[in-house]
This record gives structure tokens, C-alpha cells and sequence, in this order.
């Protein structure tokens, strides 16, 4: 569809709250990608909150609990302490900053260049691509071809594509904190394949009651995940080491379409955004419990965390909007509007100041200043854009999906 005049709302003083602890109030910010930000009087209020945070004690390298062989979190109040702004890994210091788009309705994946905007490599991969997946020990890309039942290796050094790799059903991925397994999420299969995380032998396979199962993140010491099941209206929870589930919880009384699931910085709460009812929930892992809602926008379903670890964004697909969730106190301080659009998957640039996010049903990638709220671009791609992937980004290792670097 074509795009027109893009406009931005910001609530409660816009990202510059979170990030720099200025006075609350309300702002209005009408934009295009190219006009200057305007601001209007103060008018409305936050939307109310549920949920409540306690404090949490991250895993340490002396932590027994740990994951045997994870890396110790840095900072045991900030599990993305290693994510700031700019701070690449030697792996990764080398390698062209690209943004890869795979496109699940032209089974095909574009690549553009974040310095000009424009697309700079395009190629063919595997029926309905999913999202594009950095390995544990970020050295490639890959492009996880859902119906192609298969996997195409990037090389994030040149941006070029290899030989695939069979895979069964691999609507997503992630990989065990210790670097030891690739955890291919057979969404249509009802599995979690535990491979290995280099040659993607199949280890174990783990059938789970949770029809949908999409997304995943796990527990600062590594111990256990929690993922989504979209159709069941449910989050399950297993165990890493035995690969086995512990249990499930129902949220909403079943009436959930549960999506993306995003762990706090100090390790206790994870997010857990729900289309359905247009908002994530807080969900404390150790427990399984549901313990609060906070309401974003309809169709809520991608969350990414700022690179001070302040801030989760949130995009609303149905509403076309992207809502900042203050962690310090689970309000929502902004809400940036994209009118027409349909903000779905994607991810941060290394220097934290733009947000890529695929307009899933528009044929459009975003691009949005963190700072401002302001739409900076849109470039058209494929059809059907869905797991972008920004690279390089700051972290010492990958936990999969667009991007969950620790």
C-alpha cells in the first residue's frame, strides 16, 4: 500500500523522560519524514497500569544457579549491561552495518545499507522466511525459511548468502545461553528441536501442548524459557538443562494472542505482549504467575529494549503505533503513531538512536529516531516484511529471534 504523511504522538515528554528524567507532561508532535517536529500544548494522560516490580538479583559468575557455561551477567542489576550504545564485540567490529528483511510473501530477503537508506543486496531464499537470527557466537546470520523447511546462512561479514540448511519447520529460532543448542521453534510441528548450534544436528525434540508456539526469552541465569503460544492463549515454560516443560499458564482466561516475550534488566519480570488484548503482560518467571497489564495498543506484539535498558518499546501492529514502556515504573511515557502503518518486528541501531521496524502488512520498513519519535524514512521492500534483523549490534553473545544480544 502507499504510504502518505507519517505523524508521531508522544506522551508524557516523549523518550526524553525515560532517558534523561525530565519533568513529566504531555506532548504532541506532528511530523513527516521530512518536516520538523512541531510541538503543541499539554493535554493528555498516561494510560493507568497494573503490575508491580520487586527487586532481583541477576546471575553472577559466582551464581551456583547458573546455566553451566553461560557467561556471567555483567552488571546483576542490568542483564543488558553489555548492550550499550556503540559497544561491539571484537567478533563483530569488522562487519558492514546492514539491515536484512526477509519477506514472507516474496520469499526473498533485502538488504539495505542504514547509511544511504537504500537497498544494496536482494536474493532468493526458502518458502515464507520468518525472521532473519544471529548465532550465539554472532559469526552468521540466519534466514529461518518457515514452509521452505530450511535455513540460509548470511555472512554478516560480506552480506552474501550460503548453501541452506535443512530444518524442519523453523518459524523461529533462538539459541540456549550457553552457546550449546539452536532452539528451532516448529510453530506448525508443535517443537521445540533442541540442534546443535553448529551443525544443527537434531538433539532432542520436545513435543509441547502449546499450539502457536512463537517466542521466547530466558531467565537471566539462564535456567529456563518462557515462550508464547499464540493460539492456545497460553505462555509454557521449560527447563534448559533437562529440556523439559515445567508448566504452562493461561492468560486472560484463554481469550490471548500471545506474541514476543522480553526479559527486565534486573532479571525478574518478563513481558509478554498479547494482540488480543492490546498490551503486555508481566509475568514473573520464577513463579509463574501473572502479575499485572499494562494496555499499549491493539494488535501489541514486538518488544525491544532501549540501549540504557530504560525504555521497552512496543509495537502495536493493529493500531500502528509503537508505545515506551518505562521499566522503573511500568507507565507508558510515549506513543508514537504511524498512521496506515503496521509496525511488526525488528530492532535498534548499534549507536541506539533509530528503531527499524517492518511494516508487515504495508511493504515498508520504518525508520524512527529514538530520540524524537520522529519517522525518519520509509523504504519499500518486499511483500509480507516480517523479522528484520539490524547487524551489527552491541552484546557479547546471542540468545536469537531479531536480536536479543547479552
Amino acid at each position: 500500500m502507499r504510504i502518505g504523511r507519517l505523524h508521531v504522538v508522544i506522551v508524557v515528554g516523549a523518550l526524553v523522560v525515560a532517558l534523561t528524567g525530565c519533568s513529566s507532561g504531555t506532548k504532541t508532535v506532528t511530523t513527516s519524514p521530512t518536516s520538523a517536529i512541531t510541538v503543541a500544548p499539554r493535554g493528555s494522560t498516561v494510560p493507568p497500569t497494573t503490575g508491580s516490580k520487586t527487586p532481583h538479583t541477576a546471575a553472577t559468575a559466582s551464581d551456583p544457579g547458573a546455566l553451566p557455561g553461560m557467561p556471567p551477567v555483567l552488571d546483576p542489576n542490568d542483564i543488558y549491561a553489555a548492550d550499550r550504545p556503540n559497544q561491539l564485540s571484537p567478533v563483530v567490529r569488522g562487519f558492514r552495518p546492514l539491515v536484512y528483511v526477509p519477506n514472507s510473501l516474496s520469499n526473498t530477503v533485502d538488504v539495505i545499507d542504514p547509511s544511504t537508506y537504500t537497498i544494496v543486496g536482494h536474493f532468493a531464499v526458502g518458502a515464507l522466511p520468518q525472521h532473519v537470527v544471529p548465532a550465539w557466537d554472532l559469526k552468521t546470520l540466519y534466514v529461518t525459511n518457515d514452509r521452505g523447511n530450511s535455513l540460509t546462512p548470511i555472512d554478516p561479514a560480506t552480506g552474501q548468502p550460503g548453501t541452506p540448511i535443512p530444518v524442519e519447520d523453523p518459524y523461529n529460532m533462538y539459541f540456549t545461553p550457553d552457546g550449546k543448542y539452536a532452539i528451532v521453534v516448529a510453530e506448525r510441528l508443535q517443537r521445540l528441536d533442541f540442534r546443535d548450534a553448529h551443525t544443527f544436528k537434531l538433539v532432542k525434540s520436545l513435543p509441547v501442548d502449546c499450539r502457536g508456539i512463537d517466542h521466547i526469552d530466558f531467565s537471566a541465569n539462564g535456567r529456563y524459557l518462557i515462550a508464547s503460544c499464540e493460539f492456545s492463549g497460553k505462555v509454557l515454560k521449560a527447563d534448559v538443562e533437562t529440556q523439559s516443560v515445567i508448566g504452562t499458564i493461561t492468560l486472560n482466561g484463554g481469550d490471548a494472542k500471545p506474541q514476543d516475550v522480553k526479559l527486565d534488566p534486573t532479571g525478574h519480570t518478563f513481558y509478554v505482549a498479547d494482540m488480543i488484548r492490546g498490551g503486555v503482560y508481566t509475568v514473573n518467571g520464577d513463579t509463574l504467575t501473572v502479575t499485572g497489564f499494562i494496555p499499549t495498543g491493539r494488535g501489541a506484539h514486538g518488544l525491544y529494549v532501549s540501549r540504557d535498558s530504560q525504555v521497552l518499546y512496543v509495537t502495536n501492529r493493529d493500531a500502528g503505533t509503537i508505545s515506551l514502556l518505562d521499566f522503573a515504573t511500568n507507565a507508558i511515557v510515549a506513543t508514537w503513531v504511524i498512521p496506515g502503518g503496521s509496525p511488526d518486528m525488528g530492532g535498534i541501531s548499534a549507536d541506539g538512536t533509530k528503531l527499524w521496524v517492518s511494516g508487515r502488512y504495508s511493504g515498508v520498513v520504518y525508520v524512527i529516531d529514538t530520540r524524537s519519535g520522529a519517522v525518519l524514512h520509509t523504504i519499500g521492500v518486499g511483500s509480507g516484511p516480517h523479522g528484520l534483523c539490524v547487524y551489527p549490534q552491541p552484546g557479547r553473545y546471542s540468545l536469537g529471534h531479531t536480536g536479543i544480544f547479552r
